[in-house]
């Protein structure tokens, strides 16, 4: 197994049981406890966990969003969705990121492939492996502390609720930039409304968003999909992609790809 599905399972684990052993966590990945000792102590210094005596638990408060998402449900399957949707990008990719917590997943997945990328190689990179801009601030507070990415964000006002900031001056940058990928995570996604979300401020920018990009991805989770929200952001023809979990309904994957969608499921 390589280092970075290693990684990816540890993270995994860590999100189902809140914390993680290093002798069991060895022999759920079948490597020494010396190997996952070394995982941990590097995951750690990529502040995506807290190294504790005999193994580790979920990173500090510092790098959590806000209450609405400290009890998420579905976090393995988010973490399963966020790694599909990592394999979607190139490196020297400009990556259009809103907030929540799946995108806020996607994010740390892409600090795995750089922390397992070509500097470790003993190759040094010519620039950023990945320029990302983002309206969550959380996102940015994790990314911005990792030179392999270039940290663009929007301005405006902040939703204590989300971390995301809205309104014209976030309006403002996304108007002078230009994105390869945008992965927005959203509160809803229906055949004939097409995508949703809660708040129509955060909708207005996830717009803007995808106006500024060349490939849209969706990465939610299926309970999502057949859901309606208040607010909208987009036709189903503006999606490229939808990544979500194995539990989305046949029927409804069906629509979607009718649609002319390509339909990840992980």
């Amino acid at each position: 197994m390589s280092k970075q599905a290693r990684w990816s399972k540890l993270l995994e684990l860590l999100a189902v049981e809140g914390k993680l052993d290093v002798e069991e966590a060895a022999a759920a990945v079948a490597v020494s406890a010396a190997t996952i000792r070394r995982d941990l102590d590097e995951l750690a210094e990529q502040r995506l966990l807290v190294r504790t005596r005999g193994g580790a638990i979920g990173h500090g408060v510092s790098y959590e969003l806000p209450l609405r998402y400290k009890s998420s449900r579905r976090a393995a399957e988010k973490q399963r969705i966020a790694n599909a949707v990592a394999d979607l990008l190139s490196v020297g990719d400009v990556v259009g990121l809103n907030g929540g917590t799946t995108t806020t997943e996607v994010a740390r997945a892409l600090v795995l492939r750089a922390g397992t990328g070509p500097a470790e190689a003993g190759e040094a990179p010519s620039g950023p492996m990945y320029t990302v801009v983002t309206n969550a601030l959380n996102i940015a507070g994790e990314l911005a502390v990792r030179p392999q990415f270039k940290i663009v964000v929007t301005g405006g006002v902040a939703r204590p609720q989300t971390y995301e900031l809205v309104g014209p001056l976030a309006a403002g940058v996304l108007n002078d930039v230009v994105l390869d990928v945008v992965v927005l995570g959203v509160d809803g996604i229906d055949p004939q409304l097409g995508v949703m979300t809660m708040q129509e401020d955060e909708a207005g920018i996830s717009r803007l968003f995808t106006e500024r990009a060349r490939k849209v991805v969706l990465a939610t989770d299926s309970s999502k999909v057949g859901k309606r929200a208040f607010a909208r952001i987009c036709d189903l023809n503006r999606i490229d992609v939808i990544v979500t979990d194995a539990d989305l309904a046949p029927d409804m994957a069906s629509r979607l790809t009718e649609a002319g969608i390509e339909v990840v499921t992980v």
